[in-house]
């Protein structure tokens, strides 16, 4: 093997690396006596069935999108329901040309069992052609609880015919569980992994052999700036991503009323007649209701103490609090989503001038109400 060669994965074809474990071709020291030398995450999967969550920033992941667009392929995109809006794609259509997307809706579980799931169905669809995502199918499923996993086997057998199959998705939606899984069903891990990538040229893929020559390309996930998820350390990660079903807190405010996620974020009820916010967020993060006059001097004082997680060392991580105005029209039932980090569902006979402070760069969005 030439000095060139070991520089590049053997599996993969992605540039070896020492210094960070989550980012493409890390390779610990005593894989490099071994050859050829695979990365980590290659290692993974020829050994243990495993794919690792490894990340790519968004120009890298939008050169691959354009790679997909020239093969003929299925392109599985998993999104998180939790974190739909932050999560999908933006611009996949344009990026993956004619080839089919199935569009999987993962993390199901956090929903309350009372779900309509047809409901759920439909508002994915509804937003996802807002976005311009003509999807052949939506499938609703929970990797960490194995539900709805057949419909995803069935879809990439249906739709794929013969192509190859890539699996995109932002971080911390569960698409390694998901790849894990497609891996252990799908795919024949007898066969080595493949070396047709060509040194300098690949942006860390990795293709995962199929019984008839095909493959599963699992792609680095893609890191959103305007997720929560994206900016708090990994110790308040746990905490704002729900592990369990979702328990809604109902809130009965008055205008001129604030409601603090721990120090994260602030919901301020501006103005308007009393009614009912409902929180869709971690049991985790503890909600503090004041009066919105005293807001300001309440986050100066107990940011990181009273109002936690984060942590006043955390906090000082995290970009400051940016101001969002919303203004929901009478009669309308919608969702203010806090990417990463949850939703308030507002049913408002008679409008309503809401506020969102969330620390700057966290997409806001008003959307129809998912439940």
């Amino acid at each position: 093997m030439n000095e060139e060669e070991m520089n590049y994965c053997g599996g993969c074809g992605a540039t070896l690396q020492q210094e960070d474990p989550g980012a493409t071709g890390y390779v610990p020291e005593e894989a490099l006596q071994k050859e050829p030398i695979i990365c980590q995450r290659c290692f993974r999967i020829k050994h243990y069935n495993e794919a690792s969550s490894v990340t790519l920033n968004q120009d890298d992941f939008l050169k691959l999108l354009g790679h997909i667009g020239h093969k003929e392929a299925l392109v599985i995109n998993i999104v998180d329901i939790f974190d739909f809006e932050g999560s999908l794609i933006s611009g996949l259509a344009r990026f993956v040309g004619g080839n089919p997307i199935v569009l999987v809706v993962n993390k199901i579980d956090l929903l309350p069992k009372v779900t309509n799931w047809n409901r759920i169905v439909n508002w994915v669809r509804r937003l996802a052609k807002e976005q311009g995502l003509k999807v052949v199918e939506v499938v609703l499923c929970s990797a960490k609880k194995n539900i709805g996993f057949d419909r995803v086997i069935q879809a990439v057998e249906q739709y794929r015919d013969g192509k190859d199959v890539y699996v995109v998705g932002a971080t911390n939606v569960g698409k390694s569980t998901l790849i894990n899984r497609l891996i252990s069903d799908y795919s024949d891990l007898e066969a080595e992994l493949t070396t047709s990538h060509y040194p300098g040229t690949t942006l860390g893929t990795v293709e995962i052999p199929l019984d008839d020559g095909r493959n599963i390309i699992d792609t680095p996930g893609i890191v959103y700036q305007h997720r929560l998820t994206e900016l708090v350390s990994k110790k308040d990660l746990g905490k704002i991503m729900p592990g369990k079903p979702l328990k809604p807190m109902v809130y009965q405010l008055n205008e001129g009323q604030t409601l603090f996620f721990g120090s994260f974020a602030r919901f301020d009820f501006v103005r308007g007649a009393r009614q009912s916010f409902t929180i869709y967020a971690s049991n985790a993060v503890p909600l503090h209701r004041t009066k919105l006059e005293k807001a300001d001097e309440l986050y100066a004082n107990h940011k990181g103490v009273m109002l936690a997680p984060p942590s006043e060392k955390d906090l000082l991580e995290l970009p400051p609090l940016a101001k969002h105005t919303l203004h929901i029209q009478k009669g309308k039932s919608v969702d203010v989503l806090i990417s990463g980090l949850g939703w308030i569902k507002v049913n408002s006979e008679a409008g309503a001038e809401l506020a969102v402070h969330a620390p700057k760069g966290v997409k806001i969005i008003q959307r129809d109400s998912l439940i």
